[in-house]
């Protein structure tokens, strides 16, 4: 198909793109770069520079390239931020949002791949996390999501258009041509990497007594280049008219990873020893979020390539070192 990646220049959007190109799709990429990177689009992607709330541009732009599909990863996704700047996330992630879907609906546009999130179910009640449990956000990032999976419904009943909303857990890892650049950085393995490289004097685990086997939050983690794979199935089932309106969790399962388990696989991953900090906990941070993918596994044939927190830390050390060792460039 000919696919618009929204967000494509930006770390999970960039590897994405990659893989729909590996898998025969025809990629346009458009982005703002507020947050991206233009190095991260291939020379031969042809790349528009606009933001979502410019309806006109991104509808024309659908119509011109003659889109079949939409990925749309250009939501800000930062839970600390969220936090301290609520109305950023809701005018772009929700406002922009709904640009994006009258633009399809104009160009009549009628597949759509999003990029969700975990943080729609808020503090769990049960674990793992299935797709049907009760969606509690406890924080502005998570709602905006939400705000947006809720909408796509509606557009689906009014307009026609047919979307997969994947519900990542956390996004880690490289791949020799796409690293995570984030200015801030805020993720933790690149933290820690970062720690280790000696590009930032210590790692802080905000929160040292929630209730969890060594009280530091837990998560579960999952290879970007998993995630890329995921986009394609999405899209795939899209196209074949099998998926219509569906939601699924993407994670690696299993009993999730503490921040302590991190910081320790790294330090073996690196051979280096990772200064730690204890600081107090973050607003809005839930203890534990580990995902159940039975479904994708089931309904989208997506099964997890790279397992292990190991592996994952291996990759992002070994294809990011040039933004990790260099001091003013690792959250470049």
């Amino acid at each position: 198909m000919r696919v618009l990646v929204v967000g494509g220049a930006g770390y999970i959007g960039s590897v994405t793109v990659a893989h729909l190109i590996e898998c025969g799709h025809e990629v346009i990429v458009l982005d703002n770069l507020s947050r991206g990177h233009r190095d991260a689009v291939p020379d031969e992607v042809p790349f528009i520079e606009a933001d979502l709330a410019d309806t006109s541009t991104v509808g024309q732009t659908m119509s011109d390239r003659r889109i079949e599909a939409v990925v749309h990863l250009a939501a800000f996704a930062l839970v600390g931020e969220s936090v301290a700047n609520p109305g950023l996330y809701y005018r772009n992630n929700v406002t922009g949002g709904l640009s994006l879907l009258d633009a399809m609906t104009s160009s009549g546009v009628r597949n759509l791949v999003f990029s969700s999130t975990c943080a729609v179910y808020g503090e769990p009640a049960r674990l793992p996390l299935v797709e049907t449990d009760s969606l509690e956000p406890t924080n502005p990032y998570g709602e905006t999501k939400l705000a947006f999976e809720r909408a796509l419904y509606t557009y689906h009943r009014a307009y026609g258009i047919k979307f997969v909303s994947l519900r990542y857990f956390n996004a880690a890892g490289a791949t020799a041509r796409h690293q995570e650049r984030h200015d801030p950085e805020t993720h933790l393995i690149p933290i820690v990497l970062q720690a280790a490289a000696g590009a930032r004097p210590h790692v802080t685990i905000f929160g040292t007594d929630y209730r969890t086997p060594d009280g530091t939050c837990i998560r579960d983690y999952i290879h970007v280049s998993d995630l890329a794979h995921a986009h394609a199935l999405a899209l795939d089932g899209l196209g074949s008219g099998q998926r219509t309106a569906d939601v699924y969790n993407l994670g690696c399962g299993g009993d999730g990873y503490s921040v302590r388990q991190v910081i320790d696989a790294a330090q073996v991953v690196t051979g280096r020893t990772i200064p730690v900090r204890e600081g107090p906990r973050r607003e809005g941070d839930p203890a534990v979020l580990v995902a159940s993918s039975a479904k994708a596994q089931r309904e989208l044939g997506w099964v997890p390539q790279h397992h292990g927190l190991g592996g994952i830390i291996e990759s992002a050390w070994k294809y990011g070192r040039k933004f990790l060792e260099t001091p003013g460039t690792f959250a470049s």
